[in-house]
């Protein structure tokens, strides 16, 4: 190349200047035009892209926050959401082989705008059984329904309650049996969050290699980088919509809600989820627009026009000089392609003999295990174990937590580069954050409340605290005497601070009022725990839990907070480990194996165990109107937490076990040389073999740092 540089220089030399100066005058302008339509095109790609993760990361944590919504509406088990949430991940799984081959060869922008409208399809098809089950119904003793009649709670015979009215209601219950028999709505959700993971396939593989492909090289690892900002603010704004519809009854605007006697504090209340996912439709809706009118190729920046530069170079090279070329670039080629060959014909072999990426591979699913669960099912922990609102638990998410882990995800890859962290480095900085991460955690068993005290269930009718079957002591002398149901769930406050199950189980003998504004009078098993002789009287809705809960609460917070942080610093560090430890040739397959291997192991599973594990902690179960178990009412606080923390802090503990196997072997691996060069900062390596093999250039690592789904696992 620098002899056909100096012939070129001395074909110049020798031939009139104009020609030279037109042309290249030509060319500079040509040039100009060029960059500017690239940066201009690039940006508006940049904007949209921004704008589509933005979009799916709002949806994405959105269903979050409507865990328990979901479960009470559809009345279903935690296993069963479980399901439902991990249903994203096998539809994005479907399809993202054929995505990741065969997009890269067609119309790329179509492509993410085409998966924007599926994304939107599937979260409108998540809101539409709303407007097909009919009105939510929940458990209410009539005469907190319609204060027409005078219906006394505790039934002593059936006479009290008119014939007609007790027909009315079987021939409702009968008739909605029919109607809800064949039917099981709660599919049509995880058929929804399922095209949600079809439709998202598409954005990160093809919207990031995009960029890359058309950017200045510069300017990519920023442009990325921006894109990847716009993803954290997006899990920020669909909490707070979580948050703001969690406030809203479920059927608002189809009823009148001054009738009904339930409020936002109630276990029974159920917001409006279904609100949240016709705006995330309509925003993944604008958000896929621009992508059908941008072009499936930009002009290439000057320094990736390489191949151009050198046709027009050999214009003047001489034939000899030109069969020379040819044939060493062949000689050359096949070099390149014979090993290659080798290498790739085997991939596995090369990868999976890496002990390294093995060890990093299983500490990450069993991580990932462990957040996965634990962020899915934490707004349920904070509602049954502080007795906080579904509304004021997303808006805490969404306000406090998720900006702390942006923050700790920038601060680990702010750490990396100030203190220019070798290999060794990184992984000690991952493992200290998992260490320190999950020993704060440790802290949150001190932190809970006590069980709410609810007779029959936490405690006696007495005032004793006992765990027994719950099912045989909802009865007792002081409601002997009353028909009632074990299965109803319409709490009711004493005025000793005691929660009772119904009314009815209470021995209330009359009432007054209406709806919100119910008051029980004559309660027989209210006036038991203080003065035997003495019947109390009880209003609508549970008592709060203990006084030093809210402070128990707060302290959660701060600890939650800090946690989160810790643990997100190691998040970028360790990326980088798995990324620098790796083959460049073999990257994009372990990548893909990476990614793969966290969707199917932990994606998938984790809620839905998580949420067997949480069942087993339930004390009263709802009934369905057909009959059979439905959602959870009220859940055992003490056994909730430790099944909770527990499954959390074993996964993590295994993890760092992993994590240190990882830190050995590369210690291991590590020649005293990288450890001198390491201190003065350099780089160190992975391996003494192949050094050069076993790195990839630093601005495609800031390019590439990217943790699978971390915008919706925050």
């Amino acid at each position: 190349m620098e002899i056909s540089s100096k012939e070129n220089t001395h074909f110049f030399s020798n031939n009139t200047i104009l020609p030279v100066d037109r042309s290249s005058f030509k060319s500079e302008s040509s040039a100009s035009k060029e960059k500017q339509s690239c940066c201009g095109g690039i940006k508006i790609f940049l904007g949209a892209l921004s704008f589509v993760y933005f979009a799916k990361a709002l949806s994405g944590s959105y269903l979050k926050s409507t865990i328990t919504q979901i479960e009470r509406r559809f009345d279903i088990p935690s296993s069963l959401v479980g399901v439902i949430d991990g249903s994203f991940e096998i539809g994005n799984l479907l399809i993202i082989i054929l995505v990741s081959y065969f997009g890269a060869k067609l119309h790329r922008p179509r492509i993410i705008g085409a998966g924007c409208l599926i994304m939107s399809a599937g979260t409108f098809l998540i809101a539409m059984p709303q407007f097909f089950m009919g009105r939510y119904r929940y458990e209410r003793f009539p005469s907190t329904i319609n204060s027409t009649g005078s219906i006394s709670p505790c039934l002593q015979d059936k006479s009290q309650t008119p014939f007609s009215a007790l027909e009315k209601s079987h021939a409702k219950i009968n008739a909605g049996c029919e109607k809800e028999a064949g039917s099981s709505m709660w599919i049509y959700v995880l058929l929804g969050n399922l095209l949600r993971g079809i439709g998202e396939t598409p954005i990160q593989p093809l919207g990031i290699t995009y960029i890359d492909d058309y950017a200045i090289e510069e300017n990519a690892a920023l442009y990325i980088g921006c894109v990847q900002t716009v993803a954290i603010i997006g899990p920020i704004f669909g909490f707070l919509l979580g948050s703001l519809c969690a406030k809203l009854y479920v059927d608002i605007g189809f009823v009148d809600l001054d009738s009904i006697t339930i409020t936002h504090k109630d276990a029974q209340w159920v917001g409006a989820w279904w609100l949240g996912y016709l705006i995330a439709g309509a925003i993944s809706v604008l958000a896929g627009i621009p992508f059908w009118f941008l072009p499936k190729h930009l002009p290439k920046p000057e320094g990736r026009k390489d191949s151009s530069t050198s046709s027009e170079q050999s214009k003047f090279i001489t034939e000899d000089n030109k069969e020379q070329h040819k044939s060493y670039q062949q000689q050359v080629k096949i070099a390149e392609m014979a090993k290659g060959k080798s290498l790739e014909f085997f991939p596995s072999a090369n990868l999976f003999g890496n002990p390294v990426y093995i060890l990093y591979l299983c500490a990450s699913i069993i991580q990932f295990n462990s957040l996965i669960g634990m962020v899915t099912y934490k707004p349920k922990y904070i509602e049954q174990q502080y007795g906080q609102t579904s509304s004021k638990t997303n808006f805490v998410i969404g306000l406090i937590n998720i900006p702390a882990v942006a923050f700790g995800i920038f601060s680990g890859g702010l750490i990396m580069k100030k203190f220019r962290i070798n290999v060794l480095g990184a992984a000690k900085l991952s493992l200290g954050s998992s260490f320190f991460g999950y020993l704060l955690l440790l802290s949150l068993f001190a932190m809970g409340c006590e069980n709410s005290e609810v007779a029959g269930l936490t405690m006696s009718y007495h005032g004793t605290k006992w765990t027994t079957d719950y099912e045989q002591a909802l009865f007792s002398e002081c409601n002997s005497g009353c028909l009632c149901s074990k299965n109803d769930w319409d709490p009711i406050c004493g005025e000793n601070g005691v929660t009772y199950i119904s009314a009815c189980l209470a021995g209330c003998q009359a009432s007054s009022g209406s709806g919100k504004n119910t008051v029980f009078f004559n309660c027989s098993c209210v006036g038991t725990l203080e003065s035997p002789s003495r019947r109390s009287s009880a209003v609508v809705g549970p008592c709060q839990k203990g006084n030093e809960c809210p402070k128990m609460f707060l302290y959660f917070l701060v600890v939650s907070v800090i946690t989160s942080y810790t643990l997100s610093v190691g998040g970028t560090p360790g990326y980088i480990l798995l990324l620098r430890c790796i083959k460049p040739h073999l990257k994009s397959f372990a990548l893909g194996i990476y990614t793969l291997a966290i969707r199917v192991l932990a994606g998938i599973p984790a809620p839905v165990y998580f949420g067997v594990a949480i069942d087993t902690t339930c004390l009263k179960w709802g009934s369905k109107r057909c009959g059979g178990r439905g959602a959870c009412r009220l859940y055992d606080s003490s056994a909730l937490r430790y099944v909770y923390l527990g499954l959390t802090l074993v996964l993590g503990t295994v993890s760092i076990f992993f994590s240190v196997a990882v830190l050995w072997v590369l210690r291991k691996r590590s020649s005293p040389q990288d450890e001198t060069l390491s201190a003065n900062g350099e780089r160190g390596a992975c391996g003494t073999k192949s050094r050069k093999d076993n790195f990839v250039n630093s601005d495609h690592l800031i390019q590439t740092t990217y943790w699978p789904e971390k915008e919706t696992r925050l």
